[in-house]
């Protein structure tokens, strides 16, 4: 069913998760059912056997009248028959412990006509078959009109071939008489082969509805309400409803129900739903904050920017839901193996059964041949396999959604296990992104106070839009000193600003500024050097025309960068940063956060071709970055990860989005990469080791050494088992540490 186009991401996977609980409560009935019917069936089957067991003379025949058939079966060669049966573990069970048991408890029941009981026994089991197992026939017979076989096939062919022999031997006993052979029945094996491989379906739907829990969280994250103001009220209206421009207002505790800006008040919001980071961020006029998240301290309002699909939020959640219906490129290799393995398995089911039955003396092995046969079918089912790697990539990328990690897919997921060498920008991934002051220098003998330098400083710089001249003016606003209003400003390229502020005249710029209005800067040239050895941009002050003092600006690098590249150096990585930004000060860079190689001062095709070169080399690149000239190498790296809080054209081109902003997520994504791929190799192997193994003791190969044979009962109870710890084995993944 196709969604609605008007439907937001959250209204689909509400349906989503309706759909899967449904799914689970449907098969949850169907298993309880099936297993409550093969109990019974079990307990109608042990007189109908008992009377098989000791000759079935004639309908209405009953165990007490039929001791003399026993001499005559075997006289028609049946003793190796039934050491057969007693061969069976579970059905040698049954008979020693189940049957005087029962008929102690229920001795009615033995006195039952056992035709009855069979003509029940036969409706209870065609009953399940038609409502409970009716999904494998019809899947089975559509894979089968597209001439394709699955595991549907082998659970349809293992029980319908038991099914149909039961059927024919309830219907026509002297066909088998005739010929010695005693018309034994498995219906009570079809029955608890179809509730137990349901029970295995339970468990697999009950995962899958565990592992979309992050997404259910983040769902649950959208308030109902808003309280907007319109017309100068307070309304509070339904979410939705919100429109955009509309001012919201936020009190303290309360989650943000949009996206938007501040535009009054302040406050520290808890982000760490949608990022993973643990400390509440501070916001201030001008600030975006994230529909979802949470108000911790003051009220603010905010303008409405993003509603509805196009919400952080509801972007997070489309791509976590894209990305766990995705498929990791080895699921490929597990359907093709899949696509001959059920062709090889009925061939084999098909040997089996011609192998038991020219090996009796007479037909004496028929039903022996009839039920290793099934079993082969029934052990053979490859569910494991099949959800070897879609419940891995599933619980993975749900695992990194708590972390602040967005995989966009298993693809994404199985490439970043093989990276060897991440590059990284600099700007805004490296470093923080945004020029602050970090150094004041003042001259010796300046005649200026260092508080009147910066605010002189500051006021000339707030008519410019230069990066440099931005984080001067934040720089001193932060620090609480005044401002005055320039009287006159200009703007000289290249070497920095001139004007005139409270009545002085005023230069802030580099040496060759200086040098035109014959300012010496000698005094500072030793301290403004070793700043700009460090990464530093020193800008000289001078008030009417005496060198007061010197502003150094840099982009200071994050605070978990040099974490992030420690762990990466750990895992056996390669770093390189790659940067349109000029040598020095990338080589500066470089040296504190401790990057392995600089690429700098290129273009953004340089960058895609640096990535190329890299790759001709046979490494597999990771990118990293988060501005629109990141975007193209991100596209050209085998794996692309963008920091979530650059732009969106970045973030659309990774493969996997930073929501922190943190390039500790770097390391983790490829960790979580390396142990899901572990996960997805550690449940194919025991997948295949499980069917390699099963196979040939389900067809008797333990029979000749040590008088041992599996019945269907326990091939479907075993089959089941090994669905389930392919699903316990991919949940393990929820526990791995990305710290």
């Amino acid at each position: 069913e196709l969604a609605s186009p008007d439907q937001t991401a959250f209204d689909e996977q509400e349906a989503q998760d309706e759909a899967q609980e449904g799914e689970f409560r449907e098969l949850r009935l169907k298993a309880v059912v099936s297993l409550v019917a093969a109990a019974l069936g079990m307990i109608i089957s042990m007189p109908v056997m008992g009377w098989i067991a000791v000759g079935r003379m004639a309908a209405g025949t009953g165990r007490g009248e039929a001791a003399g058939a026993a001499e005559a079966l075997g006289a028609a060669g049946l003793e190796g028959h039934a050491a057969t049966r007693a061969a069976d573990p579970f059905m040698r069970w049954s008979h020693e412990v189940i049957d005087p048991w029962l008929e102690g408890v229920f001795p009615s029941l033995y006195r039952i006509d056992p035709q009855i009981l069979l003509y029940a026994l036969l409706a209870l089991t065609l009953g399940i078959m038609a409502w409970a197992g009716r999904h494998f026939y019809t899947r089975a017979w559509a894979a089968f009109r597209h001439h394709a076989a699955d595991m549907n096939t082998l659970v349809a062919v293992g029980t319908g071939a038991a099914f149909l022999f039961s059927l024919f031997a309830t219907f026509f006993p002297d066909f088998f008489l005739a010929r010695g052979v005693n018309p034994d029945v498995y219906y009570e094996a079809v029955l608890f082969i179809v509730a137990l491989i349901l029970v295995g379906n339970m468990f697999e739907a009950r995962a899958k509805r565990q592992t979309s829990r992050a997404l259910r969280k983040l769902v649950d994250l959208q308030p109902a309400t808003a309280r907007v103001v319109r017309d100068g009220q307070e309304l509070e209206v339904p979410a939705e409803e919100v429109t955009h421009g509309d001012v919201v207002l936020v009190r303290p505790g309360e989650r943000i129900p949009v996206d938007g800006e501040v535009v009054h008040g302040a406050s520290a919001v808890d982000e760490s739903m949608l990022t993973g980071e643990s400390l509440p961020v501070e916001k201030s006029v001008g600030d975006d904050v994230i529909g979802g998240t949470i108000n911790r301290t003051g009220a603010f309002r905010i303008t409405a920017t993003k509603l509805g699909g196009d919400s952080m939020l509801a972007q997070i959640v489309r791509l976590m839901r894209d990305a766990q219906g995705s498929r990791a490129p080895i699921q490929r290799l597990v359907d093709r193996v899949t696509g001959v393995f059920v062709p090889v398995v009925i061939s084999l089911a098909i040997a089996t059964f011609v192998v038991w039955y020219v090996a009796a003396p007479g037909a004496a092995l028929l039903i022996p041949a009839v039920a290793a046969s099934v079993a082969v079918l029934i052990i053979a089912c490859p569910c494991a396999m099949g959800l070897a790697v879609p419940t891995a990539v599933m619980v993975s990328t749900g695992r990194g959604a708590e972390a602040g990690i967005l995989i966009k897919g298993g693809e994404a997921l199985q490439r970043a296990r093989d990276v060897g060498t991440v590059v990284l920008d600099k700007t805004g991934t490296v470093t923080e992104g945004r020029p602050a002051v970090t150094d004041i220098v003042m001259a010796p003998e300046s005649g200026v106070g260092e508080d009147r330098m910066l605010a002189l400083a500051a006021s000339l710089e707030a008519s410019s839009e230069h990066p440099l001249a931005e984080a001067i003016v934040r720089y001193v606003d932060e620090r609480g000193i005044g401002r005055f209003i320039a009287e006159s400003f200009d703007s000289v390229t290249g070497r920095g600003a001139m004007g005139v502020v409270d009545g002085s005249a005023l230069l802030i710029g580099n040496e060759r500024l200086m040098a035109d209005w014959a300012t010496d800067v000698e005094p500072l040239r030793a301290v403004a050097d070793e700043l700009a050895e460090r990464g530093r941009t020193p800008m000289y002050v001078a008030v009417d025309g005496r060198l007061t003092g010197a502003i150094a600006v840099a982009d200071p690098i994050k605070a978990s960068s040099r974490e992030a590249i420690r762990r990466m150096h750990r895992m056996g990585l390669d770093v390189v940063m790659l940067t349109g930004d000029n040598r020095r000060t990338a080589d500066a860079v470089a040296r504190e956060a401790g990057i392995d190689r600089v690429v700098a001062e290129v273009l953004p095709e340089g960058k895609v071709e640096e990535v190329r070169r890299l790759q001709e080399l046979g490494q597999v690149v990771a990118m990293v970055g988060d501005g629109i000239n990141d975007a193209p190498a991100l596209a050209q790296a085998d794996v692309g990860i963008a920091i979530g809080t650059g732009t969106d054209i970045a973030a659309e081109a990774g493969d996997v989005v930073l929501m922190r902003g943190d390039l500790r997520g770097v390391p983790s994504a490829i960790h979580l990469s390396r142990q899901t791929l572990r996960t997805m190799k550690q449940n194919l192997f025991w997948a295949f080791v499980y069917n390699t193994l099963g196979i040939p003791i389900a067809a008797g190969i333990l029979y000749p050494a040590f008088g041992l044979l599996l019945s269907p009962i326990l091939a479907s109870a075993a089959m089941a088992f090994s669905s389930v710890s392919v699903v316990t084995n991919s949940l393990r993944l929820r526990t791995v540490r990305l710290t």
